[in-house]
Formats: C-alpha cells, structure tokens, sequence
C-alpha cells in the first residue's frame, strides 16, 4: 500500500490529507500554524496524520505541499539584499521602471512609489553586449566585470541578478559573468534572467529576475530544512511544491525558481475546487477561499481556471504564470476596529493570526475579529474540530463589546456589522474576476471552502447571486485536497519576434517540436513518463506595433499541416474583436512561444453517500439559536458525518464536521449531493 499526503500552510492553520492511492481512503487532519518556522506545523502534523492512519512515514510515496514562504517574503519586506548586474548604461533600469501609476485620475500625486527591489546602491554595469538577434558586438570586459562585482561586497547583498541586453536570445554573457560572480561569491544564490524569463522586455524580465534572488534564500532555507526533517522522520518519497499555475515541482528545482511560487498557497485552492466541480457535474465556477488571514477568489470557466501570464502580490508583479487569483485581507482572524478618528467600523486586513489568535481561541488574543462575531452570533458552536477545539464565548462577547461600546449599539449589532463588512469585502473581490472580467456571476455557482468560507459563502452568494452555494466535503483541508490531487507541470517560453509574412509553418512547427521536446524532457526528469504526458502549446499574439499580446492556444499538428498560421490569425482577430470590439488591418506579430507540459493528475475517489430518504432527522444535534438580520431565529445544528444523499436542510442550520462549519441562511435550502457536498438554494 503506498500513501499520498497534501499540505497546506495557512495563516492560522495548516491543512493535511493523506490519501491511500490505491483505495482512496482519506484522512484529514488541521493542526495551528507556527508562523515563526512554518516546517514545525507541517512535520507534527505529518506525524500526527501518520498515526491516525496507522502508517509510518516512510510509506508516504509522494508529499505534495503549498506554502506562503515567498508570498510572505515579499509582504513582509523580509527577502534577501539582492545585486543586480546589468550591462553598461542600464544602472538605472529598476529605477525608471514602467510609467503605469495605478489609481484614478491624479494618482500620480497621490501613489508612492514602491522601492526597487535592488537598490541603486546595489546595482553594477558590465562592458559587454549583444545586438537584437544574440551576436556580439562587445564581448565580456572580464578584469572590468570583476571589479564591479567586488564592488558589491561592501553592500553586503545576499543574492545576485544578472540580468544583460538582449540575453533571452544569447545567454552566453550572462555565463560568463555568472562564473566571474562564483569567483567573487561563492556562495551567494546567482540567478540567471536567461534561465528565469527567456523573453524580450528588458524591465520586466529584470524585475522578475530580481525578485526570484529576493526570496532565493529564504525559500531555499525553508525547501531544505523541511526536506531534512521529513526525511528524519524517514519519509523517502518524492517531494514536491505547488507552483502559483497549479502545476507541480520538484523541492530541489523550487529552491532555484522560487519566483514561480508567489501564489503557491492560493493555487491550492483553486485546483482543490476544480476536482470538487468535477465530481459534482458544475463546470462554472467562482471560488472563495477564507483562511485566517486572508480571502483569496477565483473563476473557473467551462471546468478551465484562468490563467495570467503575471503574478501580483502586494506592488510587486512579475512576469510568471499563475492562476487568476484575488486576495483581500478579510479572513477568520480579521480584526475589526473603530479609528478615533472616523468613527466608523473598520475589519482588516490586520489579523490576529495563529498567535494569538481570536479572542475566542482562548490565546490569550483580546481583540474583536471575524471569528469573534460568529460566535457571538451563534454562527459557530463553542465545539471545533471534532470536539478536540473548544471556543471561549465569553471571550468572544468581551472583544465584541468594544466594539459595540464604540459604536454605542448592542452586541449583536456589532457582531452583525463586522461580518457584513468582512462579506462586502469578499464581495468586491469577487467582483475582480467576474464582473471586471466581463462574466455575470449570476452564470456561475459559488464554492466555499478553507476554514471559514462555509460560515460566509451562502451570505456572499446573495449579494452576487451566485446560485447553488456548493459547500464541498471538508472544505477546511480543499487547499491541501488540491495539493494531493494535482498534476506535475512544467513550461518553458521562448520569444519569437516575427510578423506573420517573416515566418512559415515549417518554421514555427521546428521551434514547437523544439520547445515540446524541452518540457517533455524535464518531466521526464521529474519522474514522469513520455506515455503520460501531454504537451500543449501557446503564442502570444498582437498588432505590429501595439505594447501587449493576446496569448491563444495552437496545435503542433496545424503547423505540421501547414495551415497553422492562417488559423492563428483568424483565431487571434477573434479573440481580439471579443475584447476590444475592433481589428486592425495591419501584420500581425507573434511575439512569443510557450510549451506546457503537463502530467496525469493524481486520482483520487469520491466516496458515495448512502442514499437517504430526505430527511436529516438522523443527522440532528440539537436545537440552537442564530442572530440574523436584527433578530434570533430558532435554528437545527447538524453532524455533516451523518448526512446521507438527498437529505434536504432548511435555513436557519448549522452543518458542523471536523474541519469547518458551514451556515445555511433563513429562505434557503441546502440538498446534499451524491458525493456528500451540500448544494443551497433559495427556497422554492
């Protein structure tokens, strides 16, 4: 019997499910957080998951993880001094950056400019240089490149980016210098903008580049420390990272390309969502995940989540693939507050994390957050976790009430107010990835999951009018089931630079073999044989002469066939009348190349539900009351454990089970599916 177990680190807890490959038997365990060494919470819990399934470690054949390690970095500001070399009379590149200022009109007056993410102070020009296509015209100044980088030394930095005209075509510079860098630094983090984002647009293959030597050492220490004490506890299996797409790598490559895990932690999510939505027949999709910190939402379109070619985190965005995914600070661990000043209600997006934690918690945590007000609301009965975690509700109604004090209304109200601003919140995140994107969310269902998206998501559902609320099978572990469930995944992108008149089929079915072969090639590396692969293909598109690309998917097989760019051509005047509502009559460019390849993803078995006869009478609790809307409501309390297929459950209620609690609103109805999700929808 050989075993798979998911990971995923949250704010406040850390999600487990381990899974026998052959059965599909499960097991799911939550364990606190240890924000301080994230690696502490995953081991214990490991071994805590291990005990419950009576196995050793060493039976675990495969560890799939998502991890904040880097997203935090950056958040925090606690990457690593990073050096930036750059060729002769581009020292100030990070500095003049892009002229985009976000924000509305005089925002530029307004916006305070992010610091670069390596200092002038820290940033060295090398004599060399390549023309457009990759020949030299000035090689390498080797005595000249080694005094600016021993320059480097009195600014202490602890990585190093090198980064020289026109090296996504020819890297040999950027190679010599690396081995003049190793001369210098020999043990410094060196990364290679070649090696990390091969495609044109100098700023932004830069800042790319500088942010993966940003949070290089930090990921690295942790990707090492943890794989030491997993394989102390005598785990031999593979280990692997989500990557911010969804896809899988290896923890040794992960330690190289950290950049490619900024959005790790949220991708777990949506991949989680994605297995859930295809056992449940739904194929549209939008995804709210509430952790203890944060809320983090997506879309999923006929069964396909979007994907950005950009990954944005805080000021920071670079040019790395990840799922669309939006975070606003607005979770469980939310503080709620009143300013002096104002003197109107504010919630977030300070957390009271995992230490101390809600007042409720019992942590010694004294300030009023989300959690707080459900259980001052009833919304969460005092017995978490199985009955392993118990809630202090007189510390909850304590925090609650200086808030109430402050606003000079009723506990209850300001109970009330605190999760209705936390679900306006999520409510406009939401709004980002469909109403902004051009989709109706009334055309899509809406999924909650991680701790607290239960407690919230039929609420936010009214607002957006997103019908049925799906409340998946231990929604507080989803993050960590799509950790388990995913597949390995690897890309490799190429610029091309060519109008469509200065190039063939022939041609560009060369560089896709090519390029297939390249990523094939690396999951085969990572295990994974060529009759389990499949390889798919990209090019970004746009008019001769516009600044930005439209990314279409193409088939190696159209090229071969020699009718691959006229259907590249009608499919991107398509595309782009779709989102501009014009085309142009001038050449079009192929600016770059992608390859994916992609893995057979992990089955795991969706267990069936006995067969009910409707009621849930065998799944009741006890009675209880919930405060909705300015009054108490006479309410059921239900163990989701006992729930069979059909069981119909009628708001007010309250679904409890090990690791989350979901909240079925007055005038609506709750069914529960075959696969024991529980599908609400307003009453007939």
């Amino acid at each position: 019997m050989s075993y798979r177990l998911g990971v995923d680190v949250g704010g406040t807890f850390t999600d487990l499910l381990l899974i026998e490959e052959t059965t599909g038997e499960t097991w799911r365990e939550k364990v606190p957080s240890t924000p301080k060494d994230p690696s502490l919470a995953v081991v214990s819990g490991t071994e805590i998951i291990c005990g419950k399934a009576g196995i050793a470690p060493g039976d675990i054949v495969q560890f799939l993880h998502g991890t904040t390690v880097a997203t935090n970095a950056v958040l925090e500001g606690k990457g690593a001094r990073t050096g930036l070399v750059v060729t002769e009379g581009y020292r100030q590149m990070m500095q003049v950056a892009r002229s985009l200022v976000p924000g509305g009109l005089a925002a530029w007056i307004t916006w305070p400019k992010p610091e670069p993410l390596a200092p002038l102070e820290c940033t060295v020009e090398v004599v060399e240089r390549l023309d457009a296509q990759g020949n030299v015209v000035k090689p390498v100044d080797r005595a000249q490149a080694k005094a600016a980088l021993e320059s480097l030394k009195a600014e202490g930095v602890e990585a190093l980016t090198i980064c020289l005209i026109n090296s996504y075509v020819n890297g040999v510079h950027e190679q010599q210098v690396a081995e003049i860098a190793r001369e210098v630094f020999p043990d410094l983090p060196i990364s290679l903008s070649h090696e990390v984002l091969p495609e044109m647009q100098e700023y932004e293959r830069a800042l790319t580049t500088v942010a993966n030597s940003l949070v290089r050492p930090v990921m690295a220490m942790y990707v090492a420390n943890l794989r030491n004490k997993l394989r102390d506890l005598g785990m031999a299996g593979r280990i692997n990272l989500l990557r911010s797409d969804g896809g899988l790598v290896s923890s040794e490559k992960a330690e190289h390309t950290p950049v490619n895990l900024l959005m790790s932690g949220p991708a777990g999510g949506v991949t989680g969502a994605l297995w859930v939505a295809r056992n449940a027949g739904l194929k549209n999709i939008l995804t709210l995940d509430v952790g203890g910190t944060s809320t983090d939402v997506a879309l999923i379109e006929h069964g396909e989540p979007r994907l950005r070619r950009e990954t944005s985190v805080g000021h920071l965005s670079v040019r790395a693939s990840s799922l669309d995914v939006k975070t606003v600070g607005a979770g469980g661990g939310s503080i709620a507050h009143v300013p002096e000043l104002t003197r109107a209600l504010r919630v977030g997006p300070e957390s009271a994390g995992a230490e101390p934690g809600p007042a409720a918690y019992g942590k010694g945590g004294e300030q009023p957050t989300v959690t707080d007000a459900h259980v001052v609301l009833g919304n969460l009965p005092e017995d978490l976790l199985g009955g392993s975690f118990k809630l202090d509700k007189a510390a909850a109604e304590k925090a609650v009430d200086t808030v109430a004090t402050a606003l000079s209304v009723t506990r209850e109200e300001a109970a009330q107010g605190i999760i209705d601003i936390a679900n306006e919140n999520m409510y406009g995140a939401l709004r980002l990835v469909s109403v902004q994107q051009g989709y109706d969310p009334r055309d899509f269902a809406l999924m909650g999951f991680g701790g607290a998206g239960s407690l919230h998501s039929n609420a936010v559902a009214k607002l957006m009018g997103s019908y049925p609320v799906v409340v998946p099978v231990s929604p507080g572990v989803l993050c960590a089931t799509g950790d388990a469930t995913t597949q390995m995944r690897y890309e490799h992108a190429r610029s091309f630079n060519r109008t469509n008149t200065q190039t063939s089929d022939a041609e560009m079915a060369e560089w896709l073999t090519a390029m297939g072969e390249t990523v094939a090639k690396e999951l085969e590396d990572e295990g994974v044989p060529r009759d389990q692969q499949i390889v798919t293909f990209e090019a970004g598109v746009r008019y001769a002469g516009q600044g930005f690309e439209v990314d279409l998917p193409i088939a190696l097989g159209d090229f071969e066939n020699g009718d691959g760019l006229a259907r590249l051509m009608a499919a991107f005047d398509a595309e782009h009348e779709r989102l501009f509502t014009f085309n142009l009559d001038v050449a079009h460019e192929i600016v770059n190349l992608r390859a994916v390849a992609l893995g057979q993803g992990a089955e795991m078995p969706a267990p069936k539900l006995p067969q009910g006869d409707g009621d849930p009478a065998q799944a009741k609790v006890r009675d209880h009351s919930m405060w909705i809307d300015g009054a108490a409501h006479p309410a059921v309390i239900y163990d989701r454990a006992k729930l069979e297929s059909g069981d119909r459950i009628a708001g007010p209620a309250i679904v409890t089970e090990m690791d989350s609690t979901a909240v079925i609103l007055p005038d609506h109805e709750g069914e529960v599916d075959a696969m024991g999700n529980i599908l609400i929808n307003p009453s007939a």
